[in-house]
């Protein structure tokens, strides 16, 4: 049997003395695919920013691979929501990817190797033809392929996405969500989200994420679990359930 390779044990967190999240446990395998799901303010960012090794936790401990996310931080390759830049800055595709190339050893330039870690990424987000094209005058949905294929140059065997979908037409969502099923053959992928509706395409498990963290089996997404998380009045759903990797078991 595989072991996890992300492991999350009693894990708290507060702002201010205000409680985010309260002893979650939680399992991330080999090739594993999950959406991440609740509701502002439930603790979804604040769980990426500590697997990120952004926040350090207040209680328990997170372990990647043995490691804390400081020391496995190269592991992850992490795409934000928003793409924040100036629309007149000349900058190509290729330079975009390759900013995921600076390191502490960096002299000033970028390597060959650097320039080639950068198209073999966007090759693999088929965008190698515009490699040279300013980012500012590719699409929404070819940009969001960009900042992945810059989170793969990083090399990292985990891709965590924030909000990937949020600014993209029905198309580029499907052709992103088909990339993403094509990149967890060999990557574990784990997407924050508002549209529970794609955990159906090819997630395995669905993160519920609300203060405590509870994890279902996508069979399990239903109109009960949808309102159970975001605020609604029935309880329809059993948190008792655990997906361990030989499937999934109850109390």
């Amino acid at each position: 049997m595989s072991e996890a390779v992300i492991t999350i044990r009693g894990l708290g967190f507060a702002y201010d003395e205000m409680p985010v999240l309260t002893n979650v446990d939680l399992d991330i395998w080999p090739q594993d695919s999950a959406c991440i799901v609740g509701p502002n303010g439930g603790g979804k960012t604040t769980l990426v920013k500590l697997m990120l090794g952004l926040l350090e936790p207040n209680h328990g401990s997170i372990l990647i691979g043995g490691k804390t996310p400081a020391e496995a931080r190269r592991r992850i390759g992490y795409v934000p929501q928003y793409a924040r830049y100036d629309a007149c800055f000349p900058i190509s595709a290729q330079e975009v990817v390759c900013m995921a190339r600076l390191g502490s050893s960096f002299s000033g330039r970028y390597t060959k190797q650097d320039k080639q870690a950068a198209l073999e990424a966007l090759a693999a987000v088929s965008l190698a033809d515009l490699a040279q094209r300013p980012f500012s005058a590719l699409s929404g949905g070819q940009r969001q392929r960009v900042l992945i294929a810059r989170a793969l140059a990083s090399g990292g065997d985990i891709l965590i996405l924030d909000e990937p979908t949020a600014s993209l037409d029905r198309e580029s969502e499907q052709e992103l969500l088909a990339l993403l099923a094509k990149l967890n053959q060999e990557k574990i992928i784990l997407m924050v989200t508002h549209e529970t509706g794609f955990s159906s395409t090819f997630f395995k498990r669905i993160i519920c994420v609300n203060n405590q963290v509870y994890v279902h089996p996508t069979s399990a997404l239903t109109g009960e679990l949808i309102r159970e998380m975001y605020g609604g009045d029935l309880r329809m759903i059993r948190h008792d359930h655990r997906c361990c990797p030989e499937g999934h078991q109850h109390d």
